[in-house]
């Protein structure tokens, strides 16, 4: 019987009652409904990168989208400014990391700042990732979904997708407030991604856009380079920090054919040197707290600040949540006690690892030990980036 822990990067969780991979749309649609209709747990899973779900088994239907292919459905057509946009559509259970290697490989610019991303191609948009300069949502054109309150497919444009820091209208759906589950939505949105369409730019250049990233390539921040080169740069800093998947959860049955062998191998050459503890990981497991500027006020000054917006549209300021664990006392490589399974990982303070043999239970305990101390030590609490189910990490 497949489990979470078979199937989530961080390799904890329960046994799983009902576990479908459709391999057509009505399939992933007709799997969701059907779910629905029976009114029983419901868990459309990507690569499993963003979950933290309890030991306990899981009494519902978990749906995997088996539909991996990405397509090119126009020609590249000059604008007004000489650019070339390059309409890309990828189904959602696409590999997030084999979409950003086709696209590199086909002279495409947008997502080469995000390789190295576990998960899929619908969960990219459900979360809104980032990272070194980058962001999902600058390249996304629509998204199609299917709405399970109004039992219909749609067609969502970038514009309403409600895109934020962590955040689209997507993840919304699912909480009545930060880690707090919606009643009638979670740990599956409203609406179930079925594909989405990119516009990327016909270049085989990428400005490098994060200053961690430009050292690395030894250039300044706002060069241009190959997004080749910017590809590989991000993947050996990613690797360097641990903060690769474990390449090796390929050889899990339950992980096999999910994501392109020859992407697999580049993961496992970057992984040479690093740990096989700190890989077992959700990535980042803390959102980077955004305060209002009187609570912003409250922290120590040199404490990072960055402008930012509120959920409401206000202006406010987003500090680092790796300082603020890192200065409340848990520094990397920080475990509960000596012989805990679940501990920081040594090279990056966000990620809480499973070192071998941790439960969910255990990573559950590190993490609200690092909530409680950060806000004990600076009055904010961090809220989890995961999706967390069976378990109250608020």
């Amino acid at each position: 019987m497949t489990s979470f822990a078979d199937i989530t990067t961080i390799g904890v969780g329960g046994t799983i009652a009902r576990f479908i991979e459709p391999t057509s749309r009505v399939g992933v649609i007709e799997a969701v409904e059907d779910a629905d209709s029976k009114g029983l747990p419901l868990c459309v899973i990507g690569g499993g990168s963003n979950m933290l779900v309890a030991d306990t088994p899981f009494n519902g239907v978990v749906v995997r989208d088996a539909r991996r292919r990405i397509t090119v459905p126009d020609e590249a057509a000059p604008v007004e400014n000489g650019e070339r946009i390059v309409h890309v559509n990828a189904e959602a259970g696409c590999n997030w990391d084999d979409f950003v290697a086709f696209t590199v490989e086909l002279g495409l610019e947008g997502v080469e700042g995000l390789s190295g991303i576990p998960g899929t191609v619908g969960a990219s948009v459900v979360q809104n990732i980032g990272a070194y300069g980058q962001e999902v949502a600058t390249t996304v054109e629509s998204v199609e979904v299917w709405d399970r309150k109004d039992k219909k497919t749609c067609d969502i444009a970038a514009a309403d997708m409600g895109f934020g820091y962590r955040m689209s209208r997507l993840k919304a759906s699912m909480y009545a407030a930060p880690a707090t589950p919606a009643a009638d939505f979670f740990p599956t949105p409203r609406y179930v991604v079925l594909s989405v369409t990119f516009a990327l730019r016909h270049s085989a250049t990428g400005t490098v856009g994060y200053g961690q990233l430009a050292k690395a390539l030894g250039v300044e921040v706002g060069d241009r380079m190959e997004t080749r080169a910017i590809r590989n740069a991000v993947l050996k800093v990613r690797a360097a920090k641990g903060m690769l998947e474990d390449a090796g959860r390929y050889e899990n049955p339950a992980m096999t054919g999910t994501k392109r062998a020859e992407q697999v191998e580049i993961a496992r050459r970057a992984q040479t040197d690093s740990p096989d503890y700190d890989r077992h990981s959700c990535g980042s497991f803390f959102m980077n707290p955004i305060l209002t500027a009187d609570a912003a006020a409250g922290l120590p000054e040199d404490a990072p600040r960055f402008d930012a917006t509120l959920p409401d549209g206000t202006p406010g300021v987003k500090t680092s949540a790796a300082w603020l664990i890192d200065h409340a006392g848990f520094h990397k490589g920080f475990k509960t006690s000596s012989d805990s399974s679940a501990g920081l990982s040594t090279q990056h303070t966000l990620a809480l690892t499973n070192r071998g043999g941790a439960t969910a239970a255990d990573v559950a305990s590190l993490a609200k030990t690092v909530q409680d101390g950060v806000e004990a030590a600076f009055g904010v609490r961090l809220v989890p980036e995961p999706v967390v189910v069976g378990l109250d990490l608020r």
